[in-house]
């Protein structure tokens, strides 16, 4: 056996390997060894495959590995979304979290109350009451629709199958963390993995009387759907559902400010490993359920709502070598080379130094001894070196100023905080063949084109074999060529294709975001597809007089601010970029945005905002508009129906504008009074 075949043998051996653990894990919900092995497992095979291009005979990785979906339960829609939590880590992030709520509410400085809960590693589930009776419990799913598993809960015995109360919703969803107790966790351990599998793998028993032979407990920690809604504040919630027979986490506390915050996040720290449960870190809301309501949700996460994540986990290793990665912004990345170490059950062989600056500033050398950790699932990072441990062949890094494509890199200046970048950047986009090959892996990523089985080894092997250059290579494959290579067969080759043909369809919004604009993200592209509706007039940014004008017009739109317009204006300046968007979207057919109609005081009104209000931020009074039916534009034209002016400091150009075209304007005090009639 040649060595080429002893490494075709082990990457077969690790992937049937895997596909035994995820029977265990998804199907029968009884994994046969940890979390902590099952990763070693994985990242050996990530690592094998990356060290060998010629191992495809299986399919990506990613596939082989990802989470099976359950065919077990009915699916049912949520009544409300079951949105996942923003993260914070440290007091900088809790500081800009309380920022973010005192800028969108426009409370000038006024301290909002939050509540604090601990985060409960456990499975979130939803329990829906009709006239006080449990008609329903969902499992979370993807946040949208979830299993059906209410038999499954009603095994749990603290949890009420009838509510009595003269004064009850007819309609109250509660949703609640299930998990089973560390010392009850003792007694069942040989046949799941944690306790945290263990409650899931138990609530999704196909036959009831199984899951009653688990000891499962829960916490209601929250407020779905309600008709008519009782309740004022978080905190009130809680109290009532607790007389009413729910079992709620005693450690909850209203606190005001950053220092009551930090002081509650490290008492609950401290008391963690006392615990009869796991704790991850420490949920913070905004107490008032009007001021939630006001704030609203971004996409993906509720705006009032953070989950603060208790210190890292921590080890010890040593820096073997330290290279430069760069990624589809251009920005070089210094990445230190590690002995391969466990980090909170993750097997790490790599930790990100951030800058060139960091390295100096922490004098980080090759060969020395590091402390590195992992927060939540962000790359691991550096945190200190230990200098005792420093011997005379520990070498210092030269940061390279060119990127590896050998063009000089530049540290932009920012606009926002009048600073020069820390990061280098290579200026070259499309033309640098590493800026390229990251853009592209971006382009298939679930987040834009979302292509199966084009993930990021597969770009790579295809780029390697020049079968693809630029995005638009994706859509006009050679899949003869592909067939004749290792592991590719007529089912995997037609799999790929409707993968790439299904793409095809895609909205404005997420082709904005796929093309790969600096400082445009998910949020900013669905601002930017609001305003051009289709790639018509998106196209218009190619033009250089065109962009002028509309750059312009983008000012007025909230979350759209100069970084972002000077982003688009120097992606659209390069000709290489206009040409590779311009081949890219003739093989598309890309969806206009439309606005969902809602019913309200503004409905099929088209709105435009000059000047600042008293009572609420220019961000809320555009998010009210909208949840009322309106849209709101960013530039003034006859299209316009209402030109809205707070009384700090108008435009006058604009009002004087909307005048001659006779479009009505409202003043702050008649605005108030439309909101409140």
């Amino acid at each position: 056996m040649n060595e080429k075949q002893k490494i075709k043998k082990e990457h077969k051996n690790l992937i049937n390997q895997i596909k035994k653990h995820n029977k265990h894990y998804f199907d029968k919900d009884n994994p046969i060894i940890s979390d902590s092995q099952y990763d070693k497992l994985k990242r050996k095979l990530v690592d094998l495959e990356k060290k060998y291009s010629f191992l495809k005979s299986y399919g990506s990785v990613n596939e082989i590995v990802g989470t099976k979906p359950s065919n077990k339960f009915k699916k049912i829609k949520h009544l409300k979304p079951m949105l996942s939590l923003t993260n914070a880590f440290n007091k900088n992030d809790i500081e800009d979290f309380l920022k973010k709520i005192n800028n969108f509410l426009n409370s000038k400085g006024k301290i909002v109350e939050l509540f604090t809960e601990p985060k409960i590693d456990g499975i979130s589930a939803t329990l829906i009451y009709e006239k006080g009776i449990l008609t329903k419990g969902l499992s979370r799913g993807d946040g949208v629709t979830g299993e059906d598993i209410l038999e499954n809960i009603k095994t749990i015995s603290k949890i009420p199958k009838i509510i009595k109360d003269d004064n009850l919703p007819d309609l109250l969803e509660i949703r609640c963390e299930i998990f089973i107790g560390k010392s009850d966790f003792q007694k069942i351990n040989k046949n799941f993995a944690n306790p945290r599998n263990a409650a899931g793998g138990s609530l999704r028993q196909k036959d009831p009387k199984e899951t009653a032979k688990i000891p499962l407990k829960y916490f209601a920690y929250g407020l779905g759907a309600v008709e008519p809604n009782k309740f004022f504040t978080q905190s009130n919630f809680l109290k009532k559902i607790s007389e009413w027979g729910f079992s709620t986490n005693p450690m909850s506390k209203k606190v005001v400010g950053v220092q009551e915050i930090e002081k509650e996040h490290q008492k609950i720290d401290n008391l963690r490993s006392s615990l009869n449960y796991d704790i991850d870190g420490l949920v913070l809301k905004v107490n008032d359920f009007h001021l939630q309501q006001r704030l609203g949700n971004t996409s993906n996460a509720p705006r009032w709502a953070i989950a603060y994540k208790f210190s890292a986990e921590k080890a010890i290793t040593k820096i073997m070598d330290i290279s430069i990665q760069v990624g589809r912004t251009g920005a070089i990345t210094p990445v230190a080379k590690v002995d391969p170490v466990t980090v909170g059950g993750v097997v790490v062989s790599n930790a990100t130094l951030h800058n060139e600056d960091e390295i100096k500033r922490k004098d980080i050398r090759i060969g020395d001894f590091i402390q590195i950790q992992r927060a939540g699932d962000v790359i691991p990072q550096v945190v200190s070196v230990d200098i005792s441990k420093r011997t005379n062949t520990s070498e210092k890094f030269s940061f390279p100023t060119n990127c590896l494509c050998g063009s000089p890199t530049k540290k932009e200046f920012s606009k926002s905080t009048k600073k020069e970048d820390a990061i280098r950047r290579c200026l070259k986009g499309y033309e640098c063949k590493y800026i390229a090959r990251e853009k592209l892996k971006h382009i298939v990523s679930k987040e834009a084109f979302n292509i199966e089985g084009l993930g990021k080894k597969v770009i790579d092997q295809f780029w390697d074999l020049k079968l693809i250059k630029e995005p638009s290579d994706i859509f006009n494959l050679n899949y003869k060529k592909i067939l004749q290579l290792e592991g590719w067969g007529d089912l995997s080759i037609n799999n790929l294709k409707n993968a790439i043909s299904n793409s095809k369809n895609i909205s404005l919004e997420k082709f904005i975001f796929s093309i790969g604009i600096r400082h445009i993200g998910q949020e900013n592209a669905k601002i930017l597809a609001s305003f051009f509706i289709s790639i018509e007039e998106f196209s218009k940014l190619y033009d250089n007089k065109l962009r002028k004008k509309l750059l312009k017009n983008l000012l007025e739109l909230d979350g759209i601010g100069e970084t972002q317009i000077d982003a688009i204006d120097n992606f659209f300046s390069n000709k290489i970029n206009i040409k590779i968007t311009k081949n890219l979207s003739s093989n598309l057919d890309i969806i206009s945005y439309s606005i969902k109609s809602k019913n309200g005081k503004f409905s099929n009104k088209k709105i435009m905002f000059t000047g600042g209000f008293q009572n609420m931020s220019r961000s809320e009074a555009k998010s009210i508009a909208e949840n009322n039916g309106g849209k709101v534009l960013g530039s003034l034209s006859k299209k316009l129906d209402y030109l809205i002016v707070g009384d700090s400091k108008p435009t006058k150009r604009k009002v004087d504008q909307a005048k001659e075209l006779k479009i009505r304007i409202i003043f702050e005090k008649e605005w108030n009074k439309i909101l409140n009639s």
